[in-house]
């Protein structure tokens, strides 16, 4: 077993006359199952069928799509890994300068809307070729969408790219359907009827128990309208309670989604994760120096997908679903063996987790069979009376890998959900995590403090996150040792006025620490937060929301949280004057930042009289920061 075929004369060395797919992706070709193409070039193989890669094709030449001439089956397209705006663009419009998913991380090798331009590029070239397109961009821009980096609202994704279907979700099922139905004669345009796909069509009579919901034209002439259809799209993610989503656009236009796909038994996992990939990049990338984002992946191990966390500046509940998804030991164990015997393994696992990697299993044992709640998430605002908290089964696993011969250390470098870590009366996995899975710290997303805006993302209150911190301190102190927490955190979420802005800087000089780095919320396609982003509504409750869309606002918020840094003394000297906060200019310990000379000096007894108190006080500033 070998690479996939990237050129015809890799398909005539296999044996190949016509591929029956050609998969035209974003990244380059990584044949490894964290990587989505190399899932679903491999599902497809299994069930018999061949298919040929074409990387990063150049968008402006028609031949780059002709190499291996028309496939028997269709196109497939993908716009990568990462949706190809995120890799392009820092959420402050300021262009990334590399690519971890392109040979020699070289930036530009891929278009913006990515997904778009490749399938007009077919459409262009092969008038009739059945398109179908899918990954995370596709997924989550499946039906109509607010696109942050044009600030405007679009259409369903599957309309632009002039694709015939688009799978949406993880697509190991729904691309394998897709696959033996056009195989079977069954013309695309008659490829209606399959789970996880979304469709177009003109006539939507045949269509039984759908809901409509407001039309393009309605949503993009008023934004609550967008809210109101968002939260009824949130509500029908699950494929045991879905119903058929119908969106209508003008000219007679309809992009209909079916309900998604089941989740995967532990079975089909451990199946789709045992196929025989090569694990590496394609060599033919060695010269440019490799693909960088294999480094983060090589020895790390996906025990789950799926997440009943519910953030709602995360998009997984559209794409992977509540409903957690895992391999089996054995399956993840005899991954762990092929990595042993990489020659470049040096004794470390990564990372064993997934999107949330204490989730083992489902949240509760009602999901199996009637699905997710629609009304209420499992841990938000409190966790469930119903929530299964168990992390004996993940403590199981890591206890077997830290026992093969040739680990040194298994790291947890997935997000540790801390208040389902909380709602676990058992404290061994805790204990034990402290003791084995750290590397002198922990990085932990409490995301904010300030319980206004947790509620905002969906995260739980303030005094959760501090009674976990509590629990890690003791638990170190016990075991002897000197490890720390690094709190992920994020500025101006929807919810997050200068206000809450200064609070949780509060907080941050009360706890003495100041993060390396800072997220500003970055709105993508299919999140909550998004939706309030975009239309100033919350579309859980259909109530207004602050908005922090203002550029010098939200670099204000951003200083705030770094307001130790040199560089940010004017933006934090400004927020904190138009928050009404400028008791916190001063030379008392409860001051952020301290007066300039001949500037803003308070009337302060403490004010120093002397030049050289003045330089003390510079001197104990530069070593603060």
């Amino acid at each position: 077993m070998g690479f996939l075929p990237i050129s015809k004369q890799d398909m005539e060395a296999q044996g190949i006359e016509q591929p029956d797919f050609v998969y035209v992706i974003g990244d380059a070709y990584v044949d490894h199952p964290s990587f989505g193409h190399a899932i679903i070039s491999r599902v497809l193989e299994a069930h018999g069928y061949s298919v040929g890669i074409i990387s990063q094709p150049d968008w402006k030449d028609e031949n780059s799509i002709t190499v291996f001439g028309r496939p028997r089956l269709g196109f497939l397209v993908t716009g990568g890994n990462m949706d190809s705006m995120v890799n392009h663009y820092f959420v402050s419009g300021k262009r990334r300068p590399t690519d971890a998913y392109t040979p020699g991380g070289v930036m530009g090798k891929r278009p913006e809307h990515a997904t778009v331009v490749y399938g007009n590029l077919i459409r262009k070239v092969y008038k009739d070729i059945p398109i179908v397109i899918g990954g995370i961009e596709a997924s989550l821009r499946r039906l109509a969408h607010y696109d942050y980096w044009s600030d405007s609202f679009k259409r369903s994704i599957l309309l632009d790219s002039q694709a015939d279907l688009l799978s949406y979700g993880m697509g190991e099922k729904s691309v394998v359907a897709i696959a033996e139905a056009l195989d079977s004669g069954i013309a695309v345009r008659d490829i209606t009827f399959i789970p996880g796909t979304v469709w177009r069509t003109k006539d939507i009579s045949g269509i039984v128990d759908g809901i409509t919901l407001p039309s393009y034209e309605e949503m993009k002439a008023e934004p609550k309208r967008y809210a109101e259809s968002f939260q009824i799209q949130y509500q029908n993610t699950d494929p045991f309670t879905g119903k058929a989503l119908i969106e209508a656009y003008p000219n007679g236009i309809y992009a209909v989604q079916n309900p998604p796909q089941p989740p995967l038994s532990m079975q089909e996992m451990d199946d789709v994760y045992d196929l025989p990939y090569m694990r590496t990049y394609h060599p033919s990338y060695e010269a440019a120096g490799g693909v960088p984002a294999i480094s983060e992946i090589k020895f790390s191990l996906v025990s789950n997908r799926g997440c009943f966390g519910g953030c709602n500046f995360c998009a997984l509940t559209f794409h992977q679903g509540r409903t957690v998804q895992v391999r089996s030991h054995e399956s993840i164990l005899r991954e762990a063996g092929l990595m042993i015997e990489d020659p470049d393994f040096k004794g470390y696992i990564h990372d064993v987790g997934g999107p949330t990697a204490n989730f083992r299993h489902p949240s509760c044992q009602k999901q199996l069979t009637k699905g997710v709640c629609k009304d209420r998430q499992c841990l938000f605002p409190a966790p469930c009376p119903n929530l299964e908290a168990d992390h004996s089964d993940y403590l199981a696993l890591l206890r077997k890998l830290r026992a093969l011969p040739g680990v040194k250390k298994v790291f947890i470098r997935s997000g540790i959900r801390f208040d389902y870590l909380l709602a676990d009366s058992d404290d061994t996995f805790f204990r034990e995590l402290a003791e084995h899975h750290i590397s002198g710290q922990l990085k932990v997303a409490p995301e904010h403090i300030s319980d206004a805006v947790l509620t905002r993302m969906g995260k739980p209150k303030k005094a959760v996150y501090e009674a976990f911190v509590k629990k890690y301190n003791r638990l170190n102190e016990k075991l002897g040792k000197k490890q720390f927490l690094v709190p992920y955190l994020m500025s101006s979420h929807p919810g997050s006025t200068l206000k809450e802005a200064i609070e949780l800087t509060e907080y941050l000089r009360d706890l003495g620490y100041m993060p390396e780095q800072v997220q500003d919320f970055y709105p993508t396609p299919s999140t909550v937060s998004t939706v309030m982003y975009y239309t100033g509504i919350d579309p859980r409750n259909g109530k207004k929301v602050y908005v922090c869309r203002n550029p010098h606002e939200k670099a204000m918020q951003r200083a705030l949280i770094q307001y130790r840094n040199p560089n940010n003394y004017e933006l934090v000297k400004e927020a904190l004057i138009k928050g009404g906060r400028e008791d916190l200019i001063g030379f008392d310990k409860k001051c952020l930042i301290r007066p300039r000379k001949g500037k803003d000096r308070p009337n302060s007894t403490e004010r120093p009289k002397k030049k050289t108190i003045r330089n003390v006080h510079k001197k104990k500033e530069r070593k603060s920061q």
